[in-house]
């Protein structure tokens, strides 16, 4: 029943996934004016920081889920998904940077620099923003088009970006790492899945490769 959707619910489950992914915005937003009694907490600039960074590594995995779980279930229009989710990481990732940035550091360039430089664990997150950059900027089909082949080898760099986004929570938390274990846990089986599927495709014309090599041998022997 689920291996087809026609287009009109396609477009109703993508306006209904874009508003999901706007709520813990909303959440954030709301916690921070003070409405309804919620609150960020007594550090509401770090919470900010906190909960964007987790949202943007949560939006990343989910986006690398995609696939797998389409290769699973035979629901190809899971597809049409993808751009939208990975659109979305990255906007709280950079919403991430720019709380730390404009709240934390009053935009002040020479201490957002000197953070970069003298501690590693900004220094991997800011290269993974850096990373995902190129990756937003050529995400419509204009782009595709454009760049052909090379589309794909460039947006293959979200598996590194994934990696350093894992690494670089791990580093800020410090103590409680139990979270950040889980997100690497994740990310482990879903890069896993994709390197048995690279396998089990090439694996076939090893073989045959391997089998013809041993037949000719054979034959050579038989002939001398």
């Amino acid at each position: 029943m689920l291996q087809t959707l026609s287009p009109g619910t396609v477009r109703a489950l993508k306006v209904l996934v874009f508003l999901l992914c706007l709520v813990p915005l909303a959440v954030l937003v709301l916690e921070t004016f003070g409405v309804g009694g919620m609150a960020l907490g007594a550090n509401p600039v770090e919470e900010l920081i906190h909960r964007n960074g987790k949202w943007g590594l949560k939006f990343l995995l989910i986006t690398l889920a995609v696939t797998p779980l389409r290769r699973l279930t035979g629901w190809n229009w899971l597809i049409r998904f993808r751009r939208m989710l990975g659109l979305f990481a990255f906007f709280y990732i950079l919403l991430h940077f720019l709380v730390y940035a404009g709240l934390d550091q009053r935009f002040d360039l020479a201490v957002i620099f000197e953070d970069i430089a003298e501690r590693p664990y900004i220094t991997i997150g800011m290269t993974a923003l850096v990373l995902l950059i190129p990756l937003a900027v050529t995400s419509t089909r204009g782009m595709m088009r454009r760049l052909g082949r090379r589309w794909q080898q460039l947006h293959r760099l979200v598996y590194p970006i994934a990696i350093l986004g894992v690494w670089h929570f791990y580093w800020q938390v410090k103590l409680d790492t139990l979270e950040a274990l889980i997100y690497a846990a994740v990310l482990a089986a879903l890069l896993g899945f994709r390197l048995a599927h690279w396998w089990r495709r090439r694996a076939p014309g090893r073989f045959s490769l391997s089998r013809s090599g041993h037949d000719r041998t054979a034959h050579a022997r038989r002939s001398v």
